[in-house]
């Protein structure tokens, strides 16, 4: 839900927009220059490579970010090295409740980076990214935890196949941000 602030040099939250993986570098940029108010949760997790799995980070909004501005700051920090723009429709420029953003915070825990879990366990979807099945994907049917092998069923050949593969040809589905505000 969207708000408008009632003075014109009231402070309020906006979203701004960044240039792409430059995210923490306009908000840190924001927060340093001008003294602004910001909010860039990141995020950091292991992604498939052809190199095998690397530890990647990355914006939980890709190309977005939070600050809070007063309405006479807008045009310099519209302006502002690293950023596109402030999100807007038409001439009005929509502003998010300081309750959505302290709520986001506090889900946040006050880090900078969350570091989503590589660990695997029953139940997870997760990509093969070595051998012969590299590519494709899977459920976990069974840790063994004394070894560093995975049970896991897999659809081969038109049907569903319980294989046993080495932990670390497998990396968790990225598209973990969802599950990131479920609970707190």
């Amino acid at each position: 839900m969207m708000q408008t602030p009632q003075a014109q040099n009231e402070s309020a939250w906006f979203c701004l927009i960044s240039l792409r993986k430059h995210e923490h570098i306009a908000a840190a940029q924001l927060a340093e220059q001008q003294g602004i108010k910001v909010f860039a949760p990141r995020i950091r997790f292991r992604r498939p490579t052809h190199n095998g799995p690397r530890w990647t980070t990355e914006a939980l909004f890709p190309s977005y970010f939070f600050a809070k501005v007063d309405r006479a700051s807008l045009r310099r920090v519209h302006y502002a090295p690293q950023v596109r723009g402030i999100v807007h429709f038409g001439n009005a420029w929509p502003t998010i409740p300081n309750e959505t953003i302290e709520e986001l915070e506090k889900k946040w825990g006050g880090e900078k980076i969350r570091v989503l879990s590589a660990s695997i366990s029953t139940g997870d979807k997760v990509e093969i990214i070595e051998g012969s099945f590299r590519g494709l994907e899977a459920i976990v049917s069974q840790v063994m935890p004394a070894s560093q092998r995975v049970a896991i069923f897999m659809d081969f050949l038109g049907r569903q196949t319980v294989v046993e593969i080495d932990r670390r040809a497998l990396v968790k589905d990225n598209d973990q941000r969802g599950s990131l505000f479920k609970a707190a």
